[in-house]
């Protein structure tokens, strides 16, 4: 037992001084040696961790021979057989004289394999340089950006966005000139594809246009590292997805989406100077408050406003581009509308509590808007609604031509076309959204159903007049004694004497009275003279005229000894029926001169006022 504590001790301390004497060396800087044994055949397991060995076979039958190679360093160890005549006691089953020793009596004789020491002197090395391996392993996670111009496309931009060069989720820097962080400039340009006719009834309209921003981000450069790449780095969505893009949103959006089929219209482009731009073709539903006072007349103002939803104007200000900012497409047509002007805004939006349009975050926030003044075609209103409504109106007087007491076709012919009217104007308002205040096309649908009622109350007023049965007497022969004496006839007047003259008058302009001899005003209005003395009565000679040689063939009455159509009062006398063809004859003339009036300071209020 004590041979056996002695060869185990031994063999120990022999590792030992080799892993020693490699670790000095390597720390010397000179070539690090290192331990290679030849590796004997396989042998039968050990039956515990060690066996007893004659520790002088050992002694005597072990030596050390040191190789060393310029690349790796090596330590080969050989076991060189010698020869020995000791005798000592040996496990069972071998030979207790000792002589040349076989490969497999060697191999038993090493304890622990020559396998472990390596891979203990491998460890220890790496042990003793852990720092250095730990700074290496951070270089290596961080790649570099030598040789970028040997780089595709895609190698280079994901070694620019790399987590230890690049955050998405921080801004760029942009030192002022104090030094400190300034706002970034975010440039924006928008062309107009197409634009939908205002919708009144919903107050909004339709717009597809793209939208392009235009920003610089240090982080990015890559002129200095690639200078011989002179074309930005071009991509779509999935490039616009690893950089930092300003959150700007359409203020007085209704509904937007960005337009595509299989992709999303998205373009973005990475300048070497680290000028980022991203396009966006959009399509949006845009709220347009509109004035409708006017309407059909009406001029519009509708914007789209753009602002910075996240950052307020210390981190991000929106900027028009100076060189045409907003361009609208050369085939871009309003059916309805003509464009007059076009201009563009920039200005800053307070947004505190109160308002949560930002989020509910309190600041200044930056704010692009342009404007598009649109002013609306006349055509379809005057062809579809004015000048139909102007021959409705003109129609309705037509009833001035018919006789009084035919009340059935000048009945049908009002009210027909005050339905046809309002019918008219109800397909116009259906359009419109419901506001409070009147519009322009109200006040022409009230003026022209004014004038079509009026028609038909003159109709009513007439006929009225036509079937009274007492003549009236008027003091001069105007519109105020005419009509004041229709609405409140008076009864014939009596002279002082007792006589009592009364003429019927069909002509006002004339002394005689002249009526159509086919015609429906065939009356004669005779009143019986008192008398004093039958001797002293002097009857009136009526002369007629023959209706042959009268050129229009009229019956001239004429009552001679008193002036014509005059009493002894200096009143003349009017039948209900003279009244009512009186009137007729004057609603002829007044209602188109009342009319044209109307129309005068209508069409002046819609292009002047």
């Amino acid at each position: 037992m004590k041979l056996h504590s002695l060869y185990v001790s031994l063999v120990c301390l022999c590792t030992f001084v080799t892993v020693v004497i490699a670790q000095n060396v390597a720390t010397d800087g000179a070539t690090v040696p290192t331990v290679n044994v030849t590796p004997p055949p396989p042998r039968e397991p050990l039956l515990n961790e060690t066996e007893l060995v004659d520790l002088n076979l050992i002694s005597s039958s072990t030596a050390l021979q040191t190789v060393t190679q310029p690349s790796t360093t090596t330590v080969a160890v050989s076991f060189v057989p010698v020869e020995s005549t000791s005798t000592t006691a040996t496990p069972e089953g071998m030979s207790t004289t000792q002589g040349t020793m076989s490969p497999e009596e060697i191999q038993k004789l090493l304890l622990p394999p020559a396998t472990v020491e390596a891979d203990i002197l491998h460890v220890n090395v790496t042990s003793d340089n852990r720092p250095n391996a730990k700074s290496s392993s951070k270089e290596s996670d961080c790649p570099t950006l030598e040789g970028a111009d040997h780089l595709s496309q895609t190698q280079l931009l994901t070694r620019l966005t790399h987590v230890c060069r690049y955050d998405r989720l921080e801004r760029p820097k942009r030192e002022s000139v104090n030094g400190t962080n300034g706002p970034v400039k975010v440039y924006a340009r928008a062309y107009i594809y197409f634009m939908q006719n205002l919708e009144a009834h919903d107050l909004q309209f339709k717009i597809h246009a793209l939208l392009q921003f235009r920003y610089v981000d240090p982080r990015l450069v890559f002129r200095e590292v690639a200078p011989n790449r002179t074309k930005p780095i071009m991509g779509e969505q999935s490039l616009r997805d690893l950089l930092w893009v300003p959150h700007v949103f359409l203020a007085n959006e209704r509904s937007s989406d960005i337009l595509g089929t299989a992709e999303k219209d998205i373009l973005t482009s990475i300048s070497p100077d680290g000028t980022v731009i991203v396009s966006t073709r959009i399509s949006a539903t845009l709220y347009c408050w509109m004035n409708l006072q006017k309407f059909p007349f009406d001029e519009q103002h509708c914007s789209t406003v753009l602002e910075s939803w996240m950052y307020n104007e210390d981190d991000l200000v929106l900027l028009w581009e100076h060189k045409s900012p907003v361009t609208l497409a050369p085939e871009l047509h309003l059916t309805e509308y003509v464009l007059l002007e076009m201009f563009t805004n920039e200005t800053v939006i307070n947004a505190d509590l109160s308002d949560l349009r930002h989020g509910a975050f309190a600041g200044n926030y930056s704010s692009l808007s342009f404007t598009v003044h649109l002013a609306r075609e006349m055509g379809f209103y005057m062809m579809d609604y004015f000048i139909p409504s102007i021959m409705l109106v003109a129609i309705s007087w037509v009833t001035f031509w018919l006789q009084a007491d035919q009340s059935a076709p000048r009945i049908t012919l009002g009210t027909s076309t005050m339905l046809t009217f309002i019918t008219l104007a109800s397909a116009q308002g259906k359009t419109l959204p419901k506001v409070s205040y009147i519009k322009a096309s109200e006040i022409w649908f009230l003026g022209c159903t004014g004038f079509i009622f009026g028609s038909l109350v003159e109709f009513a007023f007439v006929n009225t007049i036509w079937r009274r049965k007492r003549n009236v007497e008027v003091k001069k022969v105007n519109s105020k004694h005419v009509l004041k004496q229709a609405i409140t006839p008076r009864p014939a007047r009596k002279d002082m004497s007792g006589l009592h003259k009364s003429h019927s008058c069909t002509s006002l302009a004339d002394s005689a009275t002249t009526v159509s001899a086919n015609s429906f005003n065939n009356y004669l209005t005779v009143h019986s003279i008192p008398q004093k003395s039958p001797s002293s009565a002097t009857l009136p000679i009526i002369s007629t005229t023959d209706a042959d040689r009268a050129v229009t063939d009229t019956v001239t009455i004429q009552i001679e000894g008193q002036p014509n159509n005059v009493n002894g009062n200096g009143w003349t006398t009017m039948t209900p029926q003279e009244v009512a063809i009186w009137i007729d004859k004057r609603s002829r003339f007044v209602f188109p001169i009342a009319f044209v009036i109307f129309n005068i300071f209508y069409w002046t209020f819609v292009y002047y006022v």
